[in-house]
């Protein structure tokens, strides 16, 4: 590919090494793009990506001696005497990578329709719920997000909630090689202040809620700054659909450039639900609604509480724009399921219990809140927390778990390069400023295994913090634990210990 073609869309300034030499970009042939120094070779684009842990910029020689065509940069490199190599000089080397990726893989966004969401709580979920609609309505969706990207039948697993761009658009290229039409993605805060999602325009954005999250080093500074993040899908949308009950909705909003739609349970917004009733029946909690406003429905949600019924409204507000209709959007509600986010694992006809990922104090209250209106028997919550983090989170997640469960089972979650026994301990800690009941069982197994065996008719039992993560990190070293399966297993001794009795 022309060098020309691949910066269109770019202010840039072009020399021939570090020389004032203008270089000519629509005579220099581009074979391959890369962002990783390992993959420069002759003929390649190399881009001088400046990361929070190695700087792309200290291998400007190491391109030029694989004779690599050109190289991208923001600042000043060094580079071999009378070298010969173009160097590419922008304002933000992410910002160019989107669209340089976007021109080298054809444009695929502009192949698809394209869903972006943003939002604290509920990405997920609602990924997957716009998914089932509008396969349902006879569309090929591909996924990219947290937990996987989906292309066709293959399952992908995600490294970031939102790729870098020149993955993201490599994701969206293989989709229309494999006939997708449209594309739903989760677009991470992180995301859009990495311009990860820069080089085209989403169809539609939605957010869904904001809380202060992801603030810390390396992430927000502070929470102004991580609504202004999410606020930028806003300016590269056509369409906004947006949270009109969340109370910061005018701020992510502000200096918007879409048309916008608003959902929610208040009135004032352009589809709202009303007639909420909750689902309870053996090993199954949902809710019902209806809707009223743009689109008027009757939906049935096999997942608990008002925020189910949020991520819900949010899909059908989608749905709408790709004219689905009431029986598609109802088949679709009762059929999407979310690997980890709130999953129902049937054990047995007198509890119900749950695999969830919250992993923090404000998940977690969300969550248990939401079930205490279930009004069950008894709230069980079993958590850990991950070694080398925050030790405030621990004692907040044990406050939490204390106050609002009824019962308590602590147990280990990727210590990493702690001891589970001092992270437990951290948890109690916590704990002990209320009068919850709790219990400290270390291995996860056995704590699941506790929490079954000792479920009383009503129960329900959550397993908080892994959702869908397939493993256990010790000491440096991920082994492969899947809560589903240790279900099984539980199960299936349980019966052995049943047949030799």
């Amino acid at each position: 590919m022309i060098l020309k073609k691949l910066l269109e869309g770019l202010n840039y300034k072009a020399t021939v090494g570090n020389s004032e030499i203008v270089a000519d970009v629509e005579k220099i042939e581009i074979k391959d793009v890369v962002n990783d120094n390992r993959k420069i070779s002759e003929g390649s684009l190399f881009l001088c990506i400046k990361g929070a842990n190695f700087d792309g910029h200290s291998c400007s020689v190491d391109a030029a001696e694989k004779n690599a065509a050109a190289i991208v940069v923001q600042d000043d490199v060094e580079l071999p005497e009378n070298c010969e190599m173009t160097v590419i000089r922008v304002d933000d080397t992410r910002y160019a990578m989107a669209f340089i990726s976007a021109a080298y893989f054809d444009h695929p966004a502009s192949k698809l329709k394209t869903v972006g969401i943003t939002g604290t709580k509920g990405k997920t979920t609602t990924t997957y719920l716009i998914k089932s609609m509008l396969e349902n309505a006879g569309h090929k969706v591909g996924l990219i997000g947290t937990v996987e990207v989906i292309i066709g039948d293959e399952h992908i697993h995600s490294e970031n909630t939102t790729p870098e761009s020149y993955t993201l658009q490599e994701y969206m290229k293989r989709m229309v090689d494999a006939g997708c039409d449209t594309v739903v993605m989760e677009v991470s805060s992180q995301g859009l202040m990495l311009h990860r999602t820069q080089g085209f325009i989403f169809d539609i954005g939605i957010f869904t809620n904001i809380e202060p999250d992801h603030i810390g080093p390396n992430e927000h500074k502070d929470f102004d700054d991580y609504m202004h993040c999410k606020g930028l899908l806003f300016k590269q949308c056509r369409i906004g659909i947006v949270n009109g009950d969340d109370k910061h909705v005018d701020d992510i909003l502000e200096g918007h450039t879409c048309d916008v739609e608003r959902f929610g349970m208040k009135e004032g917004v352009d589809i709202r639900a009303l007639n909420l009733a909750y689902i309870h029946k053996p090993g199954q909690l949902g809710v019902f609604f209806d809707t009223e406003g743009l689109i008027n429905v009757h939906a049935e949600v096999l997942t608990p509480g008002k925020f189910s019924v949020y991520n819900a409204l949010c899909a059908i507000a989608v749905a709408r724009h790709f004219g689905c209709n009431e029986d598609e959007i109802q088949r679709a509600l009762k059929a999407a399921k979310v690997k980890g986010r709130i999953e129902m694992v049937k054990v047995s006809d007198d509890f119900t219990l749950m695999i969830d990922y919250a992993h923090n104090a404000m998940a977690l209250k969300s969550l248990l809140s939401t079930l205490k209106d279930y009004h069950p028997n008894r709230l069980i919550c079993l958590f850990g927390c991950g070694g080398n983090r925050s030790k405030l989170r621990r004692f907040e997640m044990g406050e939490v778990s204390g106050k609002v469960a009824d019962f308590t089972i602590i147990t280990s979650d990727n210590p990493r390069f702690e001891e589970p026994l001092d992270i437990m301990n951290d948890i109690e800690t916590g704990i002990k400023k209320t009068d919850g009941k709790y219990i400290m069982i270390e291995d996860r197994k056995e704590a699941i295994a506790y929490a079954i065996d000792n479920g009383e008719q009503g129960d329900i039992i959550v397993l908080a913090g892994k959702g869908h993560e397939d493993y256990q990190e010790i000491k440096g070293v991920k082994y492969h634990m899947d809560e589903r399966e240790l279900i099984q297993e539980i199960l299936d001794e349980r019966k052995v210990r049943q047949n030799n009795n």
